[in-house]
Parts: C-alpha cells; sequence; structure tokens
C-alpha cells in the first residue's frame, strides 16, 4: 500500500468507507475511546472539524478497546456517547485494534509510515492521531497528550499545502 487512498474501514454503522474518497484533503486520523482520560479531546477535535472541514480537513474515529478496556461498548453506544457528550459531527469508524496481528491494515500501514518514540510501531495509548496529507501521505504523528487544539499551525499547513 502506497498512500492512504489505497484502504477501506467500516463506519461506525457498519458501512464500507473507502479512503479513497478523501483523495486530495488532509486527514486527521485518531484512535479513540470513551472512558480515557484523554475522552474530552473529543470536544477539540469536534471543533478542528468545525474549524477546518469546510476547507477540506476530515477528522475520523477509529474507536478502540485495547488500551485499559476504556471503549468497550457497541458502535452504536459509542456513537451515541461522542454525539450525546461532544456533539461529535465528523466522521466515526466502526471499533478496531490498533495494535498486535489483528490490528487494522490501515493502522499497520500508519504506525510504519510515522513510527513514535525511539522508532516504536505500536500505538502507545488512546487518542495518538495521525496528520495525512493531501497527498495521501503521512505527515506528522502525534502522541495522546497532544491537545487537538495545539494542531491548528500544522493542519493550516496541510491545508495550504
Amino acid at each position: 500500500m502506497s498512500s492512504i487512498y489505497d484502504f477501506e474501514a467500516q463506519s461506525i454503522d457498519g458501512k464500507t468507507v473507502s479512503l479513497a474518497q478523501f483523495r486530495g484533503k488532509p486527514l486527521l486520523i485518531v484512535n479513540t475511546a470513551s472512558a480515557c482520560g484523554f475522552t474530552p479531546q473529543f470536544g477539540g477535535l469536534e471543533k478542528l472539524h468545525q474549524t477546518y472541514g469546510s476547507r477540506g480537513l476530515v477528522v475520523l474515529g477509529f474507536p478502540c478497546n485495547q488500551f485499559g478496556s476504556q471503549d468497550p461498548g457497541s458502535n452504536d453506544e459509542i456513537s451515541s456517547f461522542c454525539q450525546l457528550n461532544y456533539g461529535v459531527s465528523f466522521p466515526m469508524m466502526s471499533k478496531v485494534d490498533v495494535n498486535g496481528d489483528a490490528a487494522h491494515p490501515l493502522y499497520q500501514w500508519l504506525t510504519a509510515e510515522a513510527p513514535g518514540l525511539l522508532g516504536s510501531k505500536a500505538i502507545k495509548w488512546n487518542f495518538t492521531k495521525f496528520l495525512v496529507g493531501k497527498d495521501g501521505r503521512v505527515i506528522k504523528r502525534y502522541a495522546p497528550q497532544d491537545a487537538p487544539e495545539k494542531l491548528g499551525a500544522d493542519v493550516e499547513a496541510a491545508l495550504a499545502a
């Protein structure tokens, strides 16, 4: 796989989503959880979506239950939680694994393209973020503690590229 556009994922309501539909738009891909200390970042992600979505940014949330079992609910429960508590209107995908043998192929590619600290490919925790450029290549990987509100300059640069 050479770019993000070679992948598909399942939307939170079970429909197949070809990431090729986002060709030419920057993407912010985030593994999320509903019961994590970083869960309030949903608000910041939604703000990025509201601020930059009309200019092309696509935020994609991928629920994951691999870290402290902090997203044990069904896709329906996760969707309701995100909408009710944070007004999430950006696309949410079906729950995935981001590490290990069962990791979603997209996450296998993302972590190979943008390793973490000291070259580690593993996702360390919920709310690890990947900014992907209009060309479908990873620009930058962000740690869970990197607040969405701090990504504005990088998003602006990705939109301008």
